[in-house]
């Protein structure tokens, strides 16, 4: 694996994709807006009427928090496959800027860290709505976005990994179907892992979901501990440890 090769040209790539963002952000942000508004009104507001407390607290307080988390996670995971396939494959940007002083390197921590601006967006979005809805306890609430933005960082690196390594684009059906679901299903996002078996419960550990659940939910009800401060530690960490996968999967790619 080669040395890696990233310049304050970045950021101009960066702010490409936020322009562009800038020009159809009405359309960008309604699927990631309405879907968990959706989840919100039929779960936490239809289905909780029959559901009792979780954790001492009603369905709709407890599901708010986990929906956060889940459309940063989604938010980015769209833009680092599809997004980032389609750019790369079919519109060729790819290609053409590595055709100027921009390295490739460049080009793929660029979306990486527009995945991270994509989770902290739409979290954030979603946080302000169950503020108005009355579902944020605690002043807590504000770390939520830097949160976000880590874990978008780590989930933007997943998301390419799996870019890097699928042939096509129908490929990424496999990704959201065997692992993106099961972690939206069972990272506590709809119920606390408490009932399920040992091994899953022991297994939700290597989820980053998670543990951003617990963070968001924490943050956002005001119930701090210090083993938040781990959980945190790991998401970065983990970021930190696989960011050069996605360069040397993504690079190798391209000059294919």
């Amino acid at each position: 694996m080669r040395r890696i090769d990233i310049s304050p040209l970045v950021w101009q790539v960066l702010r490409r994709h936020l322009i562009i963002f800038g020009r159809n952000w009405k359309v960008n942000i309604s699927f990631n807006f309405f879907e968990p508004l959706l989840y919100i009104a039929a779960l936490g507001m239809g289905l909780g009427a029959y559901v009792k407390p979780m954790e001492g607290l009603p369905y709709l307080n407890f599901l708010a928090p986990g929906l956060v988390a889940s459309s940063a996670m989604f938010a980015t995971s769209y833009e680092c496959t599809y997004g980032t396939f389609v750019r790369m494959e079919f519109q060729k940007t790819f290609q053409a800027m590595v055709a100027t002083p921009v390295s490739m390197d460049d080009v793929i921590t660029a979306e990486i860290l527009y995945g991270a601006f994509k989770s902290t967006l739409y979290g954030s979005v979603i946080l302000v709505v169950i503020l108005v809805l009355g579902l944020v306890s605690s002043p807590w609430a504000l770390l939520v976005p830097p949160v976000l933005a880590v874990a978008g960082l780590l989930f933007a690196e997943l998301s390419m990994l799996w870019t890097g390594l699928v042939p096509n684009i129908d490929n990424f059906n496999y990704f959201f179907s065997l692992i993106m679901t099961p972690l939206f299903l069972f990272s506590g996002v709809f119920f606390p892992l408490s009932g399920l078996p040992r091994l899953v419960r022991e297994a939700a550990w290597l989820s980053p979901l998670y543990h951003l659940v617990n963070l968001v939910r924490s943050l956002v009800l005001g119930q701090i501990n210090p083993g938040l401060a781990w959980e945190f530690i790991w998401l970065l960490a983990l970021a930190v440890a696989i960011f050069p996968l996605p360069l040397y999967l993504m690079r190798r790619l391209v000059i294919k």
